[in-house]
């Protein structure tokens, strides 16, 4: 379990206490299946604890616990937001702390979007019904077998932008059931119906015949409210956190500034690098190429010369130098010219070309994704049908987080504590418990922010790594990967290999087929057996072999309205592990059918808007976008040696309530230079439904296409014997200040169900800035990163 710590958050000059304290706290309410739980959070003395969500300190004060990770997102704001609103608290007062461990956090809108990735556990003997059963809790979250699922581990996993479709209602209901405590205390007080009163300003506030301006603080009905009981269900404001996108133009002061924002500034910010516990050690590891490959042979007595060198630990897979400083501890590890041997396959970009491009042209295709069947259509190709066929491939792709890889551990008296950036603390839990030979729930874990991730925090090794070696040195020990043993060790995006083929009507009229067939491993279950089934990276890639994976397509069905169309996945059995990545498959799948609906538009002689448009009309939003991003950038219809190029995308996530979507649409203005690419502008048109906080959806939606830029024009390696040739971050080709375009971004005003704005903002980027490239300099450019063709 993650036990409850005292942190000093300092969103005002008083600062905020939230922690530790032997008392109960009030339990009500919110549940994910019908049962009740002890309190997940701890309430000191003067506090009460509201649905393990809040906590009110007796001078009022309120912190949120928040059960995802905070990853440079603001989620951590937006959850405080949506309590303070509900609550009508002040601003100046709120405050957060992670979320322990518990089943009251688990998630059941990511367990039931990952159904596939655990249903065939359950039934391992009944392939097809466990089929049947993954595709039905996907698409129906609420169900109680999802719902058991996300609290059975308890499933606290920070992935695919749930956060807000699993959390907004029981944090508003917590907010709602504190909000009619502390009226009906102030109601009592006054003598008057508490339905009569409300909050405002971190006070009850009650206006009536002769009593206007009547309040109370939340501090001073604290001792009371205790008294009185809840309606049950919480009685929610009619409106729920929101801002309008026209109330706050670029530039204009935010109504909810972030609550991080004040200590990254200053540079008092605690990520899982600044830990410090005393009589701490520090460890550097060595791990081997990427593939299945064991230690083979170390110059210990080469290490014995590296000054501060406390020990030399190795296992079957690494080999760690422990010292009194990290730099003592990286050189010592260099000075051993640590060699493993391959036992297995190991990773060679070449042979993973190879085995990408048999796969694509005679590997068995399973069809994941289908309207009609265009196949007819594409065999019978001559003058009055025309046909398009285009290959893309997409090269693996480095997470290259700003913080690398880092952990610290302790084990005294068997329990562990674990201080990680973690977007999974139950997995790192376990994983840690394992390394360390100890139970569970002696296993601690102090969630820390990370300084970045894109998915990579999902991996779980370095807890193990940690713990392993406080359990043989008997101190505490921080680990922390070098930048090129992250990128080394990192599991990357995965290489794809597709074809395309459209069908066309007489004249070119009409775009009658599409048929979309990708190469590339079970990536989303392979990633998920490492993740929730605990497997080694070789077991993971054993267990999918041959398996098809309709989440590795995901995104590549297009929205348009042709009449025949298909989505076929080819399983290829890789020597490189690979992983989620922010994005994930809609990150390859936007380039591929969004450049090669550019190549249709081109081919048929229309303009590339107007025939989106014109295929978009069961998709208003998308089209909206469309015209708005156009209208933005003032659009000239990318005719030749324009340099605009424009592409969209629609992304989906099943919740309670019914399917949330994002649209995006992204207009790019490019040039070659010096042969390298030049991009000038990127204009976005976004529609994310409600918006909770403005200010926040724009830091999102600007980081996004920055990110996109950067997978466009870099951020990817190639492998020989399995060592990434690209593992420094100056290697990667990422984009430079100096090379970032001028952004203008517009959202559309609308009531819907919110969307997460993280990973859509950053799909559509790539295939903008290729048909940009096409249009100023008549190439197509079929492969990401869009450099590696050359110009």
């Amino acid at each position: 379990m993650t036990a409850p710590r005292r942190t000093a958050l300092r969103i005002s000059r008083r600062g905020l206490l939230i922690g530790a304290g032997a008392a109960g706290g009030l339990v009500l309410g919110f549940q994910f299946v019908p049962r009740r739980y002890a309190s997940a959070l701890v309430a000191g003395a003067g506090e009460e604890v509201i649905d393990s969500f809040i906590r009110i300190a007796k001078d009022g004060a309120i912190s949120v616990a928040v059960p995802v990770c905070e990853m440079g997102q603001g989620i951590t704001t937006l959850a405080a937001q949506i309590v303070a609103v509900e609550l009508g608290a002040d601003w100046r007062r709120m405050g957060i702390e992670p979320a322990p461990i518990a089943r009251q956090y688990g998630d059941p809108v990511l367990a039931a979007r990952w159904a596939a990735l655990w249903a065939p556990s359950w039934l391992p003997f009944l392939p097809a019904l466990a089929e049947t059963l993954a595709g039905a809790l996907a698409s129906t979250p609420g169900t109680s077998l999802a719902r058991r699922e996300a609290e059975h581990e308890p499933m606290m996993i920070t992935a695919e932008g749930t956060a807000l479709a699993a959390f907004e209602a029981p944090l508003r209901a917590a907010a709602a059931t504190l909000r009619a405590l502390l009226m009906q205390a102030a109601a009592a007080k006054w003598g008057v119906a508490w339905e009569t009163c409300d909050t405002a300003g971190h006070c009850v506030v009650q206006a009536g015949s002769g009593q206007s301006g009547r309040k109370l603080a939340f501090a001073e009905l604290l001792p009371d409210m205790m008294r009185f009981a809840p309606p049950d269900p919480p009685v929610l404001r009619a409106v729920p956190a929101a801002e309008r996108p026209g109330r706050f133009p670029e530039g204009a002061p935010p109504r909810f500034p972030r609550l991080d924002l004040p200590a990254k500034v200053d540079g008092s910010f605690v990520f899982a690098g600044d830990v410090r516990l005393p009589d701490m050690l520090y460890a550097a590891v060595a791990h081997g190429p990427q593939g299945d490959c064991v230690l083979a042979s170390y110059d210990k007595q080469a290490a014995a010369a590296v000054k501060g060198l406390v020990r030399v630990v190795h296992t079957r897979r690494w080999l760690a130098a422990v010292a009194t400083t990290w730099h003592a501890a990286s050189k010592a590890v260099a000075a051993m010219e640590p060699r493993f041997k391959a036992v297995g396959r190991i990773a060679d970009s070449s042979a993973i070309e190879q085995q990408l491009d048999l796969a694509l042209r005679k590997g068995a295709a399973v069809r994941v994704a289908a309207d009609g069947n265009p196949d007819a259509l594409l065999a019978a190709s001559g003058a009055g049908n025309p046909t398009l066929t285009a290959r893309y491939d997409i090269e693996p792709a480095l997470h290259a987080p700003l913080e690398t890889a880092t952990a610290t551990a302790r084990l005294r008296g068997g329990k562990l504590d674990l201080w990680i950036a973690t977007q999974a603390p139950e997995m790192a839990r376990r994983a840690a418990a394992r390394a360390a030979g100890v139970r569970r729930r002696d296993v601690i874990v102090y969630p820390m922010h990370a300084g970045g991730s894109f998915d990579a925090r999902l991996d779980m090794r370095i807890a193990g790594e940690a713990a392993a070696l406080a359990k043989v040195t008997g101190r505490p020990v921080q680990v922390m990967w070098s930048r090129w043993q992250e990128s080394l060790s990192s599991y990357p995006r995965t290489p794809v290999a597709a074809l395309v083929s459209a069908a066309f009507g007489p004249g070119k009229q009409q775009l009658l087929g599409w048929r979309t067939r990708m190469a590339l491993p079970a990536t989303a279950q392979e990633a998920g057996g490492r993740l929730l089934g605990e497997l080694s990276a070789a077991d993971a890639l054993a267990a999918v072999r041959g398996k098809s994976d309709a989440l590795a397509c995901e995104g590549a069905y297009p929205l348009y309205a042709i009449p025949e169309r298909a989505v076929e996945h080819v399983p290829a059995a890789l020597a490189l592990p690979t992983a989620r990545y922010r994005g994930n498959a809609h990150g390859y799948s936007a380039f591929i059918t969004e450049s090669f609906i550019d190549e249709c538009a081109h081919f048929a002689g229309r303009e590339p808007m107007s025939f989106r448009v014109g295929m978009l009309g069961g998709q208003p939003r998308l089209a909206a976008c469309l015209t708005g991003a156009a209208r933005l950038a003032m659009w000239g219809g990318g005719a030749d040696a324009s340099g605009q190029g424009i592409a969209c995308h629609r992304m989906d996530l099943a919740a309670g309530e019914g399917l949330r979507s994002g649209f995006i649409a992204v207009v790019a203005t490019a040039r070659q230079e010096a042969g390298a690419v030049r991009v000038e502008q990127l204009t976005a048109y976004v529609d994310i439904g409600r918006i909770v906080n403005v200010d926040v959806a724009r830091q999102q939606v600007e980081g996004g296409l920055l990110f996109g830029l950067a997978q466009a024009i870099g951020g990817s390696s190639s492998y020989h014997a399995g060592l990434p040739t690209n593992g420094r971050l100056a290697q990667l080709g990422l984009p430079l200040l100096a090379d970032c375009p001028k952004i203008d971004i517009a959202f559309a005003e609308s009531n819907e169900q919110p969307f997460d704005p993280g990973e859509i903002a950053a799909v559509a980027v790539a295939p903008a800035i290729a048909n940009a490239l096409f249009s100023a300099t008549g190439l197509r450019f079929r492969r990401l990163p869009l450099l590696s063709e050359g110009l």
